[in-house]
């Protein structure tokens, strides 16, 4: 209930029941602990127009209808990337309550960087007036994959300090909410998802253009972990070219090798320089040189072979395209629609391909964060009514 209310704004009890499957005496029953625990409250007056409620749907029943106390708590989220991180909060009605990052150097260890995601989440907390009592939780995220029997992060890219390291459990020393650890590309698309170009969409995959190639994937509105273990969406290891060059992981011709920013900028080193970077890349590409138009279409056409085989597979609905090289827009973006009209499925290949709209990186990957504490309805309630004063009401529900 909780989260429909987070989900569709303010419903009145009838359309929270039909959309929970529950019976309005539940419903009545439910929101009445939830009401006295002080997690929902009844929007009536000018607060029904404040909530976005059409004027005409206001009659005798205005008391009816239900609001996610947005006051009621605060989720956090920080997200940390090779040289930056980022700390995003917002209250129950996922509306932004400050967001902030800082700089790190590529060289700064794990304990560094977890001293300073915390002191920037308690700057933010003293920003809007609030302190850590006010969290609901605070999720993480941290490049690589991380082991979901061991909690411990995978290696990734190299120099990733948090390699090795049980993410959740250390900040679990300093924090007493419930802690939450993800791969950062895979709260991109929670945030694209929530607040971006998956809006409106049920069934998402985000496909990150980067250093790496990552992705998340959302079924029905709900994040896939990773798999059995957390080692789920590395599609830039899927192959593209099968008589390809070797690649580290022990495949060959992963996609990485084609349409990743590094593999890019390699392959125009001899046009742009061997110290070109992504602004030098996206001005020739603005330019219309036809090297790099030639190189970024490979790379789209790459893209959207080894997208055909996983749309034949998953079906979604819709496909973010976000990282660095998204900024390259159409240049990259059509010859993944093109080659996915042309290798995927009749059933398949019409998926709708965007691209992302949110920030890139740290910032994005933070407000993914703080979308996915909300996401998690059930350790979000028992905080909210964790208090001694209403533990009765906690019990209940």
């Amino acid at each position: 209930m909780l989260s429909a209310l987070m989900e569709h704004g303010a419903l009145h009890r009838a359309e929270l029941a039909r959309i929970c499957g529950l019976s309005r005496t539940t419903v009545s029953t439910i929101v009445a602990d939830l009401i006295t625990g002080g997690v929902v409250i009844e929007v009536v007056g000018d607060q029904v127009a404040r909530a976005g409620i059409d004027a005409s749907e206001v009659d005798g029943r205005a008391r009816g209808f239900l609001q996610a106390n947005p006051r009621a708590g605060t989720a956090g989220g920080l997200d940390f990337t090779l040289e930056r991180v980022w700390c995003h909060l917002t209250d129950l009605s996922g509306a932004t309550v400050a967001s902030q990052g800082a700089t790190a150097a590529r060289d700064t260890p794990w304990q560094e960087r977890l001293t300073a995601g915390l002191a920037l989440l308690d700057e933010l907390l003293s920003q809007a007036g609030v302190d850590r009592d006010s969290l609901v939780g605070v999720a993480i995220g941290v490049p690589g994959p991380i082991d979901l029997q061991t909690g411990v992060v995978g290696p990734s890219l190299p120099g990733q300090a948090w390699a090795g390291v049980n993410v959740a459990a250390e900040f679990a020393r300093h924090l007493d909410v419930p802690v939450l650890v993800e791969n950062n590309t895979r709260l991109e698309a929670v945030a694209e998802f929530t607040w971006g170009a998956g809006r409106a969409a049920r069934d998402v995959l985000y496909l990150g253009l980067s250093t790496g190639i990552g992705s998340g994937l959302l079924v029905d509105g709900n994040l896939h972990l990773g798999g059995a273990r957390g080692g789920g969406g590395e599609i830039g290891h899927l192959s593209a070219d099968s008589s390809g060059a070797p690649c580290p992981c022990g495949n060959r011709g992963c996609l990485v090798q084609f349409a990743s920013l590094n593999a890019v900028l390699a392959a125009l080193a001899p046009v742009l320089g061997e110290d070109a970077g992504l602004d030098e890349l996206l001005a020739a590409a603005a330019d219309g040189r036809p090297e790099t138009v030639e190189v970024l279409r490979t790379a789209g056409e790459m893209t959207g072979r080894v997208l055909a085989n996983i749309c034949n597979l998953l079906n979604p609905e819709r496909i973010i395209v976000g990282g660095e090289l998204a900024r390259a827009g159409e240049l990259v973006l059509e010859p993944i629609r093109a080659t996915l009209r042309r290798t995927a499925m009749a059933l398949t290949r019409d998926v709708e391909v965007v691209a992302a709209e949110l920030d890139l990186g740290a910032r994005a990957g933070a407000s993914g964060a703080a979308a996915l504490v909300l996401r998690q309805t059930d350790q979000l309630v028992s905080a909210l009514l964790a208090t001694p004063d209403q533990q009765t009401a906690g019990e209940a529900v």
